[in-house]
């Protein structure tokens, strides 16, 4: 056993990088979105696709893992997987309209979603249980850290180069990716009995259900939800797949899923938690580089100098918490984490124009510091209970919910952010009566000021309807902080309601802690 660990864990580690990269490239356009959409010719509301053509593929491929790596064997499922990232990633540097880079970044984000949940899985089935918590910590690291990161690398490869090597960059660690797993992984014959359980029933209602709910979530606030006819049938389309899919997974001999895992109360929990760790990650992500570009016309490079705050903050602190997680019982530690994040969503409450990016870091490295408490602790609280076969649908149910709560977070922020704007617009311009004197004096001071600059004094009403819309902005930016908070706290209630891990080692007897490895490769 001992002999074979190094081994495992160069399997573990290419496996990691694989997860990390996929994970960036999920944020990484989203600051260069205008340099691409001029590039391609499409409008910037067109180019939003970018985005949601690589989360819906991701979100399809995250199910499938686990029938691909039985039948093909991990290390060919995961070699061909990194194989189709890179070329993906260089076909999207070459795009030539929109429509092309839509197909590229879905090919990307379907070859990309199948790295993060089995890296999860290699660490739940190669290492033993006393070195999963480290394998936990790196994978907080990929989970935390890419989406923290993305926008600010993507902003200065884009400034300092051009778009086009925002792909170039999962060239090179993509090989190495390739590198690790095949030194790390057993070659193993193709399980072609496997086929003859396969699921596709199963598979085509996961992708129908899935997909369809991925695009409704990432383009309802663009196009007013179910105003739009396109968003009213995906809608249907999805909620009638799920049905379906759910009614196969607890009917069929071989379901691509176990479903059966939200039997266990605890596990169920945790999803929960997770979801809401989705939403608190990505919501975070999404609303500050809107304030800051929204308000203050901030580039994506002056974007990223400010997000780096809760990036590389975090760094130091993942290799204490796998001490941590043996000393103090990890639901506190999950605790503290949301606790921290929803206390640095509540330092943002009160914001006004004159709030720039200097003023949002301290609550930035306030989630900095939370962030590395939760993933890991949460992480063990989940697995905690999970049989060694059951890892793979494990780990393909907490990503999902991972995803789905940042699916679901950024869709309600922009729905907020959205209505409480046009709410306080309307309240603002309420507060400014026709007949104030301080307004006419304003109106005729500045109209003059414009008059003297070569313009007119009409363009007064203009620089006032400005001030107006950023003032009814800031303040819809403080409920979408100060929901965010709110939705954490529960999170955080929810967490401690799960059992400790020695109650639930009481109640049921435990897997063996050291796998089978050549089960497992098989």
């Amino acid at each position: 056993m001992v002999s074979r660990i190094p081994k495992n864990w160069l399997a573990v580690m290419g496996a990691l990088v694989g997860a990390f990269m996929a994970i960036l490239d999920i944020q990484i356009t989203n600051s260069s979105l205008k340099e691409i959409q001029g590039a391609l010719g499409a409008t910037l509301t067109e180019s939003s696709w970018i985005a949601t053509s690589y989360l819906v593929a991701e979100m399809i491929a995250i199910p499938l893992t686990g029938f691909f790596s039985r039948w093909l064997s991990p290390r060919r499922y995961l070699l061909w997987n990194s194989a189709g990232f890179i070329l993906a990633s260089l076909a999207c540097s070459l795009s030539w309209n929109l429509e092309s880079m839509i197909v590229f970044r879905a090919l990307q984000g379907f070859t990309g979603g199948a790295l993060i949940p089995m890296a999860f899985t290699l660490i739940m089935t190669l290492l033993p249980k006393e070195k999963q918590p480290v394998g936990m910590a790196l994978f907080g690291v990929t989970a935390t850290f890419a989406p923290s990161i993305g926008p600010s690398l993507g902003g200065w490869l884009t400034d300092t180069f051009s778009w086009h090597y925002l792909f170039y960059l999962n060239v090179l660690p993509g090989i190495l990716v390739m590198a690790l797993l095949a030194m790390g992984l057993d070659k193993k014959d193709r399980n072609d009995g496997e086929l003859k359980s396969i699921d596709l029933f199963g598979m085509v209602t996961m992708a129908l259900g899935l997909g369809a709910l991925e695009i409704v979530l990432e383009e309802g606030s663009r196009d007013d939800w179910f105003d739009a006819e396109y968003l009213r049938w995906l809608a249907v389309i999805s909620a009638i797949s799920m049905v379906f899919f759910i009614w196969r997974q607890f009917t069929a001999k071989a379901p691509l899923v176990n479903l059966r895992l939200f039997g266990n109360a605890d596990f169920t929990k945790a999803c929960i938690a997770y979801f809401a760790l989705g939403a608190g990650l990505f919501g975070s992500v999404y609303m500050v580089p809107l304030f800051l570009a929204q308000i203050h016309d901030y580039t994506a490079m002056q974007i990223g100098l400010v997000l780096m705050w809760v990036g590389f903050p975090q760094l130091p602190l993942f290799p204490l918490i796998p001490k941590l997680v043996k000393k103090v019982d990890p639901r506190y530690l999950v605790f503290a984490g949301f606790v921290g994040i929803a206390i640095s969503m509540w330092m943002n409450i009160n914001m006004t124009v004159l709030y720039d990016g200097a003023f949002l870091i301290p609550a930035l490295l306030v989630r900095a510091m939370a962030q590395p408490f939760m993933m890991v602790p949460l992480s063990i609280i989940a697995t905690q209970h999970i049989r060694q076969e059951d890892a793979p649908s494990a780990s393909t149910l907490l990503n999902v919910m991972r995803n789905l709560g940042g699916a679901v977070g950024i869709a309600m922020l922009a729905t907020l952010l959205d209505t409480r704007t046009r709410h306080y617009l309307w309240q603002v311009k309420e507060t400014l009566v026709s007949g104030s004197q301080n307004l006419t004096d304003w109106l005729s001071h500045t109209g003059q000021l414009m008059v003297a600059q070569g313009g007119t004094s009409n363009q007064a009403y203009g620089l006032l309807m400005t001030e107006i819309n950023k003032q009814a902005s800031v303040m819809a930016y403080n409920d979408g902080f100060l929901l965010m908070g709110g939705l954490l706290m529960i999170a955080a209630l929810a967490v401690l309601a799960i059992k400790p891990a020695h109650k639930v080692a009481a109640q049921a007897p435990q897997a063996d802690a050291t796998p089978d490895l050549e089960k497992q490769a098989a």
